[in-house]
């Protein structure tokens, strides 16, 4: 009799879009990976694209972005890329792996369009920044 195979849950990996001032006191915004888990997280990829529909009625992709860690240690935060609002109108995709010990792990992370706006800001508190955390 063949077993199904269980996929574990991806629990305590974090995405998060918060903007902060920079020095010129211009909005910037980043895309942030938080590790709430007591272990750290080893090899690790985070691949980043957007796609979907222009405002002018075309559809879009951006370029994907591929980031590697060695590691994320435990209860940290690694600052991913820098994002512009001009991309918050499409589907903007994290998908990340990594391994525990020697068991991988992946979950893609979605921000719908129109999600990264001012009224979905909340404070994120790992990061002392507003912005919009995706669980």
């Amino acid at each position: 009799m063949k077993k199904d195979i269980e996929f574990p849950n991806v629990e305590g990996v974090k995405i998060a879009i918060a903007r902060k001032i920079n020095e010129l006191n211009e909005v910037e915004w980043d895309v942030y990976l938080i590790n709430r888990l007591s272990v750290p997280l080893e090899t690790v990829f985070v691949n980043s694209r957007g796609y979907g529909i222009n405002p002018d009625g075309k559809e879009t992709k951006t370029s994907q972005l591929r980031h590697f860690y060695k590691e994320v240690p435990a209860r940290e935060i690694i600052k991913v890329e820098i994002i512009t609002p001009d991309v918050f109108h499409l589907n903007n995709e994290y998908w990340v792996s990594y391994y525990i010990g020697n068991q991988i792990f992946d979950k893609k992370f979605i921000f719908v369009p129109e999600s990264i706006r001012e009224e979905n800001l909340m404070l994120i508190n790992q990061l002392n920044l507003e912005g919009v955390l995706h669980e």
